[in-house]
């Protein structure tokens, strides 16, 4: 299996490869304002909100974009089909993980996310530039399903039958708080597993092992129908790289919970089971 991640000095050594910075953060700062103050050389910038999300509305805060709008955005920043794309950001991927995670539901055979972020390509002593390309066009043809994906409906049947991971902050799973959405609790029959603890304090992936281990614990293993979702989308993906790092496939629940909770009839679980 090829790792869906890479390192630093392997994506130095690339010759011909597209670059996209992601970073971003919820609620704010706008990550383009990061991407001025420095990235990597050649990297264009790939707003998280803009071209890899549709505007929220019931879908929730992330819907899955357009395909139309999703090829215009890609070949706007130089994806190209037959080019190996490189993704990263600045907080352990989880921001990162969701262009990989479009890329590969919209068809793109070759995406990599950068172990450990633009800090681990710094530590490794790399350089960083201020200076802004401009890619030439791409040729990107966006091709949805490539990925498998959930609907509220799949989401809550895959709950019952197999294993729905939450990959929000506990507190947020049990409902004790919500700080971004109206309502708090989690989806019925849905296993904790806080994104947080893919990674080490340094942005890195745990090792394959060690993750296979993790899920396992959770009731994750191989053959086990598997699938994710957070508050919108994003850090969902992350889990669903997580697991594909340890060779355990899983869907995502695009719309995650901000979608589950538009319609006031699907039942809401609070708690820790």
């Amino acid at each position: 299996m090829t790792s869906p991640l890479i390192t630093p000095a392997e994506l130095a050594a690339l010759d011909d490869v597209t670059v996209l910075d992601v970073r971003w953060r919820l609620g704010g700062p706008p990550g383009l304002e990061l991407y001025r103050e420095g990235h990597i050389d050649g990297a264009a910038y790939c707003d998280l909100d803009a071209d890899l999300a549709a505007p929220p509305g019931r879908g929730g805060r992330h819907p899955l974009p357009d395909p139309a709008a999703f090829q215009r955005a890609m070949r706007r920043l130089g994806v190209r089909d037959g080019r190996p794309v490189v993704v990263y950001d600045d907080t352990g991927a989880m921001s990162a993980a969701r262009a990989w995670w479009a890329l590969r539901y919209f068809g793109h055979h070759d995406v990599r996310v950068l172990d450990g972020g633009l800090p681990a390509w710094a530590e490794a002593g790399l350089p960083v530039t201020k200076e802004i390309p401009e890619p030439a066009a791409g040729d990107f043809t966006a091709r949805p399903g490539g990925m498998p994906s959930l609907t509220a409906d799949e989401a809550a049947a895959l709950a019952a039958r197999g294993v729905l991971l939450d990959a929000r902050a506990g507190e947020r799973y049990r409902g004790e708080v919500e700080p971004v959405d109206p309502v708090a609790g989690h989806v019925p029959g849905a296993v904790n597993a806080p994104t947080t603890e893919n990674v080490g304090p340094d942005g890195r992936f745990h090792a394959p092992e060690a993750l296979r281990a993790r899920f396992a614990g959770l009731g994750v293993r191989e053959g086990a129908e598997t699938g994710a979702y957070c508050g919108s989308g994003v850090t969902a993906a992350h889990e669903v790289l997580a697991l594909a790092v340890a060779g355990l496939p899983a869907a995502l629940y695009v719309g995650s919970w901000s979608d589950w909770i538009t319609d006031p009839s699907r039942p809401i679980a609070t708690g820790a089971l």
